[in-house]
């Protein structure tokens, strides 16, 4: 029980590696509240958890009205935060990055780093006010070891890395911990766009990179979470950790 009584946000948490985290989360105590845009996925999968601990919320994460809105809600229902996992994420279709619409690259940054600037604004005050958390963002291997044909969605996770390592060497005075989990591609939702299409052609060409052989999952990835928003990491802030399985070696 590593997380008992802890109140934890998990944004993108009807699905993939959200929804991972969600479960494991709950198994070790937490009380979590899903924040998504899917509101029929999100209700579905807290009704397959048969847990009265995990509640969800909609919100846009990329507009500053309804994240504030979000957070408001959030502050009737408990009286302090001690956990946010920024995990809502998305990407374009591989192409030339000269071929990449204006409009998906402003999703990819609105999505990807903007919704963590918003998600930053509300609760890191309210984390300071307690003088404790842990913030865990869901970064990638595209921001250290890049994809071609991904650059701008590389790109805004090379964003939420530096973010990372700048949040957790200001916060470090508030006694507020920022780390990141960088995977490899894994079996969610957004694999096929990250491949262009899901083919035995195309997750051969993927796995190939990746020693052990085989996409992360999200229990992976929940694990790797999990330790971090733990206070058995309680020295350690700021990293980019990577969990691929060798393939940023």
């Amino acid at each position: 029980m590593k997380l008992q009584d802890k109140n934890t946000i998990v944004t993108g948490g009807a699905s993939g590696f959200g929804a991972g985290i969600v479960a494991r989360f709950l198994e070790e105590g937490a009380n979590v509240t899903i924040v998504d845009f899917d509101e029929t996925a999100a209700l579905a999968y807290m009704e397959s958890l048969k847990s009265d601990r995990v509640h969800f919320e909609y919100a846009d994460l990329a507009d500053g009205k309804s994240v504030a809105e979000l957070f408001d809600r959030l502050q009737t229902r408990w009286s302090r935060l001690d956990v946010l996992v920024n995990n809502a994420g998305t990407t374009h279709l591989p192409a030339l990055l000269e071929d990449v619409s204006e409009k998906d690259f402003d999703k990819v940054f609105a999505v990807n780093a903007k919704s963590v600037y918003y998600t930053s604004k509300f609760a890191v005050p309210w984390m300071k006010q307690q003088a404790a958390g842990a913030i865990v963002n869901i970064a990638s291997t595209a921001a250290l070891s890049p994809r071609p044909h991904l650059t701008w969605y590389n790109a805004s996770k090379g964003w939420m890395v530096t973010a990372t390592k700048s949040m957790a060497i200001e916060l470090a005075s508030e006694r507020i911990r920022v780390n990141a989990i960088c995977p490899v591609a894994g079996e969610t939702p957004l694999l096929a766009s990250f491949m262009g299409s899901d083919t035995p052609e195309t997750r051969e060409k993927f796995l190939s990179s990746i020693p052990l052989g085989r996409f992360s999952t999200p229990k992976d990835i929940a694990a790797t979470a999990l330790y971090l928003a733990s206070d058995e990491a309680a020295m350690i802030t700021g990293v980019a950790l990577e969990v691929d399985g060798g393939r940023c070696i």
